[in-house]
């Protein structure tokens, strides 16, 4: 049997596992990248401030874990301070989920088996590697940059960035566009792992619910515990990555010539257990933003399916 070329996922018949055009994978992704983000930020917010909390290089810790950390923002900017950066995040979050799960269906519909139409586990991984570096270099390097510099903004004591407009255009005008892809090899390293290792556990999960069935539906909670499993393995998986992106792109990036020399001094400085700071509220964070991106996406996906012939 040839190779299925038509995308029409709708009219799939049972037995054979449905495919979905990239044009609907963009739409529905950026659809729930964009409310996943608004629900979970504060734990990013969390996140972040912990890596950027170092020792050896830039003074004494500030807090002493993630319960000190959100009370000290708290005491200090109120509620609003654990959305501080949202903006920049948000603006990245909805063109990254489109580009991911855009990247992905394409990938995933010339790796599928001609006849059943099943992703094998293996190839879920290169289809969420590609996935990862093209979010990477495309939406999440620049996005992350800025992120993180308007959240170590605020620990100044005279913040720099008035807002994500105004955050852009100093960083620009100061270091370049180059200045917006700073830790753009611990970018690509993280974000690959990232998507590799969840959407090889989602393709897993999803092959052994289905059976030998690959056309069976799966409902939205079974999708949302599937989520979380994937995004708490990612989060074990390469948070020592993310550490050094997130220092590599912060105020004080310029303490390190490269991303091996961040990892370096990280180790030298302040030992192993460093590499897995702000897992915590990462693992919090990742396993509701997986697991509600993925049932909105899945959600959003159906919805088109109905509305839109391919």
């Amino acid at each position: 049997m040839d190779r299925p070329r038509s995308l029409a996922a709708a009219a799939t018949p049972g037995g054979t596992a449905k495919l979905t055009h990239p044009g609907k994978a963009i739409l529905a992704g950026g659809i729930a990248g964009g409310l996943e983000i608004c629900l979970t930020y504060p734990t990013e917010y969390v996140k972040t401030q912990l890596q950027l909390d170092g020792r050896g290089t830039a003074g004494p810790p500030r807090y002493t874990g993630t319960a000190d950390c959100v009370r000290q923002t708290l005491r200090s900017h109120g509620a609003r301070g654990l959305y501080r950066g949202l903006s920049s995040l948000l603006y990245g979050s909805v063109p990254k989920s489109a580009v991911r799960f855009g990247v992905f269906e394409f990938l995933a519909n010339h790796a599928r088996d001609e006849r059943s139409g099943r992703l094998d586990a293996a190839r879920g991984l290169l289809c969420g590697l590609g996935a990862g570096v093209a979010e990477a270099v495309l939406v999440v390097c620049p996005m992350e940059t800025v992120k993180v510099k308007f959240i170590h903004d605020q620990t100044s004591a005279r913040p720099q960035y008035r807002g994500f407009f105004h955050g852009v255009r100093e960083i620009v005008r100061s270091q370049g566009v180059r200045g917006t892809y700073q830790g753009l090899t611990a970018t690509v390293l993280k974000q690959g792992s990232n998507q590799a290792i969840r959407f090889y556990t989602m393709t897993s999960l999803r092959n052994w619910y289905r059976g030998d069935d690959p056309g069976r539906a799966i409902g939205p909670l079974v999708t949302g515990a599937f989520g979380a499993v994937a995004g708490a393995a990612s989060v074990l998986g390469n948070t020592p990555l993310d550490v050094v992106k997130t220092r590599m792109q912060g105020l004080e990036a310029h303490l390190y010539r490269s991303t091996l020399d961040c990892a370096k001094k990280i180790w030298r400085y302040e030992g192993p257990a460093a590499f897995y700071k702000g897992t915590v509220p990462r693992l919090g964070r990742v396993c509701a933003d997986v697991a509600v991106v993925f049932i909105i996406y899945e959600e959003v996906v159906k919805l088109l399916n109905a509305v839109w012939k391919t």
